[in-house]
C-alpha cells in the first residue's frame, strides 16, 4: 500500500523518504551535484553535521550505524567528494556496518561524456556495497530509499550506496512513498536451523575440551545474554575475535579475551588444546587464527553465523548453522533446558583453563616504564565509566587496547578490523557520540592515525558532538617501526613523526581542549578533566617509542608459534 501522490521535485523526495526510516541526521559535506538535495535538506527536520572531508562523513556514518545498530547516512557530491567516500564504505563493509550513502551525479544526459565532476561511483563502490543504485526520475527515489535502508540493515548489515543525478533531484513528478517494498532477489536469512542446532548441542556435549569463539557477528546481533548464558551453562571458556571484543564481559570468569596475532596469551595457548569450538558470529580471518591448515587440526567446528557465504570459507566445519546469531543461540538454550543438562561437578577442562589463565597473567612480562602501553589503559579502565563507548584508531594503540584494556559492557567497544582503516576511529567516536550522547565516548588513538581524520575537531566543536580523544603518542607509525625492528633487520625508513604538531596547541586551535598527561596521576586527572567536559578534549599521552606490541603471532605463523616478551 502506498501514500497519496504528491507532486514534488526528487530532492524533497529523498528528505520525505529519509525521515520515513527514522533519519534524524546526516554527515555530510556540500557541492554542485548535491545542491539540490541539500537545498531540500535545509528545509526538513533532518540535523546536518558538517564535516571537513567526505572520508570522515562515511566514518561518522559507520560510527552511528554500528552503536545505534541502524544505518548511518553520509552525503557528498559527485567526481571527487563521492570517491573520497569510498575508503568509508569499504570499512563499514569488512566489518558489516549499516550504512546509506547518497551521491549526487552529474545529469542523466551528461553520464557516459566526462562531464566535469563526472565519476562512475557505481562501478567503482560495487565491490564494497551491498547494493547500488541509481535513479534516472524522481519517482524511482522513494522506492529506492526503502529498498536501500531495508537492505543495509538485514541479513549481515552493510553499506548501500544511492547516487542522483542532479536532475533528478531537480525534476518534480508524481511521487508516492511504499511502505513496504518486494525484493525478489534478495533473501536475508531468517529461519533458525534447529537440526544443525541439535547437531552442534550434541557436539559439544560430547566434546572433552570445548571452547566459545565469539566473534563481530555477536555483538552485531546484540546475543550477550544470550552467549553468556550458554557459557555458564556448559561451563566453557570464552575467547573472543578482536572484532568480537566486548560481546562476552572480559571480567567474567569464563572469559580469556581475544585471540590471534595480538591476542591475549593464554587464550591464544588454550586455543591450541581445544578439540571442539563453538565459533559464532566469525570469519576466522588469519588475524584470529593464524594458519587456516594448523588452526583446524584434529579440531571440530560448530560454525554459527548469519551469512551462509561465511560457513566453510577459511575452516572446514563439522556443523553449520547458518541464521540469525541471536535467534540460534536461544534455540540452543531452550534446547539444553528441555535436555536437563546439569554441570559437571569435577569439570578438569575448565581447572586447566583457569591455571593456564591464572599462570599467563601473573607471569606475562610487561614494559617497566611508568607510562608503559599496559599501565595507562589499565589507568584508563580505571576511571572510565563501564558503559562508555570507546573506538580505537589503527596501530599499535589498536592492539595494546586489545591487550589491556578490558571490556566490561557489552557492545561499547569498536573498531576497524577488517580493513583496519587508519583514520577511522576519531570521527567514528564522533558519529558514535550522536547515538548515545547520554555516555562518554572516547577514542583510544595513536598520533599517525589521528593524524588523518584530526581535521574533525572542527566538527565535533563546532556541531557541539564532545568526545574524548586518549592519545597514545610514541612520536613515530608504532606498527611499522616494530615489523622494522622484527623483520627488517632495524632498517628504520618512514615512521619519525618528530612529535609534530603539538596536540595541545592543535586541539586548542579548534577551540577543542588540549591536555598532555606525563604521570598516571596526570592521566587519571586529564580523563575526568574530559569527562567533565562540554567540548571535545585531547589527552597526549607520550611513551617510549621503543615499546613493541606484545604477545605477537607473526603473519604466516600458527598460534604456538607466539613470540613473548623476553
Amino acid at each position: 500500500m502506498n501514500e497519496k501522490m504528491e507532486i514534488m521535485n526528487g530532492g524533497k523526495a529523498l528528505m520525505k523518504a529519509l525521515e520515513k526510516e527514522g533519519v534524524k541526521q546526516v554527515f555530510g559535506l556540500p557541492g554542485g551535484a548535491n545542491l539540490p538535495m541539500y537545498d531540500e535538506l535545509y528545509k526538513s527536520n533532518i540535523r546536518h553535521i558538517l564535516v571537513r572531508h567526505e572520508q570522515s562523513a562515511a566514518h561518522m556514518a559507520d560510527g552511528f550505524g554500528r552503536v545505534s545498530r541502524k544505518p548511518g547516512v553520509c552525503f557528498a557530491t559527485s567526481g571527487p567528494g563521492s570517491t573520497n567516500l569510498l575508503t568509508g564504505i569499504a570499512t563499514a563493509q569488512a566489518d558489516s556496518a549499516p550504512m546509506v550513502a547518497v551521491t549526487g551525479q552529474v545529469p542523466v544526459k551528461m553520464i557516459g561524456r566526462d562531464a566535469f565532476q563526472e565519476s562512475d561511483i557505481i562501478g567503482m563502490s560495487n565491490p564494497c556495497v551491498k547494493y547500488a543504485f541509481q535513479p534516472r526520475t524522481p519517482e524511482e527515489i522513494p522506492e529506492i530509499v526503502k529498498k536501500g535502508f531495508y537492505i543495509a540493515e538485514t541479513g549481515r548489515p552493510g553499506p548501500v550506496l544511492l547516487d542522483i543525478p542532479k536532475d533528478v533531484q531537480q525534476n518534480e513528478a508524481e511521487i508516492t512513498f511504499p511502505e513496504e517494498v518486494k525484493m525478489p532477489g534478495y533473501h536475508p536469512w531468517t529461519d533458525v536451523d534447529i537440526t544443525n542446532i541439535e547437531r552442534a548441542i550434541d557436539l559439544l556435549l560430547s566434546s572433552e575440551k570445548p571452547i566459545i569463539l565469539a566473534g563481530g557477528g555477536t555483538i552485531i546481533s546484540s546475543a550477550f545474554a544470550e552467549l553468556q548464558s550458554i557459557a555458564e551453562m556448559l561451563m566453557i571458556p570464552v575467547v573472543t575475535t578482536f572484532k568480537g571484543k566486548g560481546s562476552f564481559p572480559e571480567n567474567h570468569p569464563l572469559s580469556l579475551g581475544p585471540i590471534g596475532m595480538h591476542g591475549h596469551a593464554e587464550a591464544n595457548k588454550i586455543m591450541t588444546e581445544v578439540d571442539c569450538v563453538l565459533a559464532i558470529g566469525t570469519r576466522f580471518s588469519d588475524r584470529s587464527v593464524g594458519t587456516f591448515e594448523e588452526f583446524e587440526r584434529n579440531l571440530k567446528i560448530i560454525h554459527m553465523d548469519v551469512d551462509p557465504a561465511e560457513i566453510g570459507k577459511n575452516q572446514t566445519t563439522q556443523v553449520a548453522v547458518v541464521g540469525d546469531v541471536k535467534a540460534s543461540l536461544r534455540v540452543m538454550l531452550k534446547m539444553l533446558v528441555k535436555k536437563a543438562f546439569k554441570k559437571s561437578e569435577d569439570n578438569k577442562w575448565l581447572k586447566h583453563v583457569n591455571e593456564v589463565k591464572d599462570y599467563w597473567r601473573e607471569n606475562l612480562k610487561l614494559h617497566p616504564g611508568e607510562m608503559s602501553a599496559a599501565k595507562i589503559l589499565r589507568k584508563l579502565r580505571e576511571v572510565l565509566p563501564k558503559e562508555s563507548i570507546v573506538t580505537t584508531e589503527v596501530g599499535q594503540h589498536q592492539m595494546w587496547a586489545s591487550l589491556f584494556f578490558d571490556v566490561i559492557h557489552p557492545g561499547t567497544f569498536f573498531s576497524s578490523t577488517g580493513l583496519g582503516t587508519m583514520g577511522w576511529g576519531f570521527p567514528a567516536s564522533i558519529g558514535a557520540k550522536v547515538a548515545r550522547p547520554d555516555v562518554p565516548v572516547l577514542d583510544i588513538a595513536g598520533e599517525g592515525s589521528f593524524n588523518m581524520t584530526e581535521n574533525s575537531l572542527a566538527t565535533s566543536v563546532l556541531d557541539n558532538i564532545p568526545v574524548i580523544v586518549f592519545l597514545v603518542n610514541n612520536f613515530s607509525l608504532g606498527m611499522v617501526a616494530q615489523w622494522q625492528r622484527t623483520f627488517y633487520e632495524k632498517r628504520m625508513i618512514g615512521i619519525d613523526l618528530k612529535n609534530c604538531p603539538d596536540y595541545v596547541k592543535l586541539a586548542e586551535s579548534y577551540g577543542a581542549q588540549g591536555i598532555r598527561a606525563q604521570s598516571l596521576d596526570e592521566l587519571e586527572k586529564a580523563i575526568k578533566t574530559g569527562l567533565s567536559s562540554d567540548v571535545t578534549t585531547v589527552i597526549d599521552i607520550p611513551i617510549d617509542p621503543e615499546e613493541d606490541v606484545l604477545p605477537f603471532v607473526a603473519p604466516g605463523t600458527s598460534l604456538k608459534e607466539m613470540i613473548l616478551p623476553s
